[in-house]
């Protein structure tokens, strides 16, 4: 019995020491431990979230919508909490867009995180929450999207996975377009799955961007170009149209075209802006140089003749004309027309060097016009210091400088504007507030101007290098541009390797439209500037015009 008692004592010692020890224990962990246990509890359940703020919308003058963002979701994975992979995977397969296998392959995965899908819409990410497969969890983000698809793809630009823009508008305009993201609180269940969520600050969404480009004009000009790659097969092509009496860039397309929804599998000739980056040598489109500057100086009128051989001798280079000819007396305006080389070179040795390098930097070569887009290059051109003694027999003629597509719109929309040079610009307004117009400066008169355009008219009229391309009831004025690239392993001009180039506006007298079509080393058919790129002008053209309401001049 003592015995019994003894045990029983004993047992009771042990429940009260038991006792003691546990409430020493809860006593140390809900005061002097419990700072360690709510951080770690409120690590392992709560966590403080970015939230997105919606990126700008970039549309067209008209409001046509070229780039958006809409609500999406990132959706990662434990595969270390997947507990029945292959079950997992036939669920997930149909909703990621991916087959089985190799969903399977994400959640056999030997690590504690992989993506399943970096921008999955949002519906459809609702829909994967709803299978609460163990593991996953999902992050909101926003989905860039491009309903257009390929229109005006390279110049508004792409964004990399991270969201920020890498190319185009999306990259020169981030900071306007990316807006401020927000933050909230998520508390989570053992499960990882979320049971409170606090707003902890609001996302402000970025600005909208609206474009001076016009998407129907733009469409038509991307349609034109891509004609004229099935048709001549060049490497690439670019096309410009401009307002040039405001500057505003109507239409700016790229040849090979752009998904901008499938961007990050494109080549690198397919994000390229061509209108802004393609570098060339201009070949005759770049005479308006030494026509325009040697009117204004007075050194000739249009009808100023000039005895015309088929070619000339200037510091020991012989430069000829496109084509053999005997001597002739041609006057400024048939030389222009006729884009012969060797009268080009007559006048300009009458300007002189000085004054012909003055003319080229007035109308704005060698140096960046300044449109509001990333990778414009500067061009190149020659000092008088580093002039040779045939210099004055190449550059006036295009040959030996190098400039892009947007400074030639820019150089003519010059005599297309009055003699005003004015910027040209790509975006009309931000978050709707609109943006002035770049200040214009004259840098030859309306009379010089109104010179130009009508000697202009007679490259497309018959016996011009253009005159086959005509409106019916507009009248229209241009210039062809035929050049030869330097063949890198030989040096010298190719004869088979071109850039056919064409610029025109209408109405001539009175211009309200300037088009710009580039085509870099047609392969089939034609390679001169008057055969290729001159009839794609006149197709932009033939639709912009009354598009606009611009009425026929008869």
């Amino acid at each position: 019995m003592a015995k019994l008692q003894r045990r029983n004592v004993l047992l009771l010692l042990a429940f009260f020491l038991l006792l003691g020890i546990a409430g020493l224990r809860a006593l140390y962990l809900g005061t002097i431990h419990s700072a360690v246990l709510r951080s770690d509890a409120k690590r392992e359940h709560e966590t403080v979230e970015e939230v997105p703020a919606p990126r700008g919308t970039i549309t067209d003058r008209s409001g046509v919508v070229l780039a958006v963002s809409e609500p999406a979701d990132e959706v990662t994975v434990d595969p270390h909490l997947v507990k029945h992979p292959l079950a997992a995977a036939k669920q997930l397969a149909p909703l990621l867009g991916e087959s089985v296998s190799q969903v399977l392959q994400t959640l056999s995965e030997q690590s504690g995180f992989a993506y399943l899908a970096r921008d999955m819409p949002a519906q459809r990410a609702a829909r994967l929450a709803q299978l609460q497969v163990p593991g996953i969890e999902e992050k909101p983000v926003m989905r860039r999207v491009y309903p257009r698809g390929t229109l005006a793809a390279q110049l508004v630009g792409m964004l990399g996975t991270e969201g920020t823009g890498l190319s185009g508008l999306e990259y020169s305009e981030n900071g306007v377009l990316a807006g401020r993201a927000g933050e909230r609180r998520v508390i989570s269940d053992a499960l990882g799955q979320p049971v409170s969520i606090q707003t902890l600050r609001r996302e402000v969404p970025g600005k909208q961007i609206a474009l001076t480009i016009d998407a129907n004009i733009q469409h038509r000009a991307e349609l034109v170009l891509g004609a004229l790659g099935r048709v001549f097969h060049p490497k690439s092509a670019t096309a410009i149209v401009l307002a040039p009496q405001t500057g505003s860039v109507l239409a700016m397309a790229s040849w090979p075209p752009l998904n901008a929804n499938l961007a990050a599998s494109a080549s690198a000739s397919q994000l390229r802006n061509q209108a802004i980056s393609y570098l060339y040598e201009p070949g005759s489109t770049f005479k308006i140089v030494t026509f325009s500057g040697s009117l204004e100086e007075g050194i000739i009128t249009p009808t100023s003749t000039f005895n015309v051989p088929d070619q000339i001798e200037l510091g020991g280079r012989i430069i000829h004309d496109d084509a053999p000819h005997p001597e002739e007396l041609l006057t400024a305006s048939q030389i222009l027309a006729r884009s012969s080389n060797v009268g080009t070179i007559k006048i300009a040795l009458q300007l002189g060097a000085q004054r012909f390098n003055s003319w080229l930097h007035r109308f704005g070569f060698g140096a960046r016009t300044g449109i509001e887009l990333p990778g414009e290059e500067v061009g190149e051109v020659l000092s008088p210091s580093e002039y040779s003694g045939s210099s004055m027999g190449n550059l006036p003629i295009g040959q030996g400088e190098a400039v892009t597509p947007i400074q030639i719109a820019t150089a003519y929309s010059v005599v297309a504007n009055g003699g005003i040079f004015r910027r040209p610009h790509i975006i009309q307004s931000i978050g709707g507030r609109a943006l002035p117009l770049p200040p214009g400066h004259r840098i030859i008169s309306a009379r010089t101007a109104a010179q130009v355009r009508t000697m202009m008219e007679g490259v497309l009229a018959p016996g011009g290098t253009a005159y086959e391309v005509s409106i019916p009831g507009y009248k229209l004025a241009g210039k062809t541009g035929s050049s030869e690239k330097i063949n890198p392993k030989t040096g010298e001009y190719s004869e088979t390797q071109m850039v056919a180039s064409f610029v025109g506006f209408a109405p001539a007298a009175n211009p309200k439209l300037l088009a710009v079509v580039v085509a870099d080393e047609p392969q089939t058919g034609s390679v001169f500037g008057g055969t290729v790129a001159a009839p794609a002008v006149g197709q932009i053209l033939a639709f912009a015009l009354p598009y606009l309401g611009i009425p026929p001049t008869g």
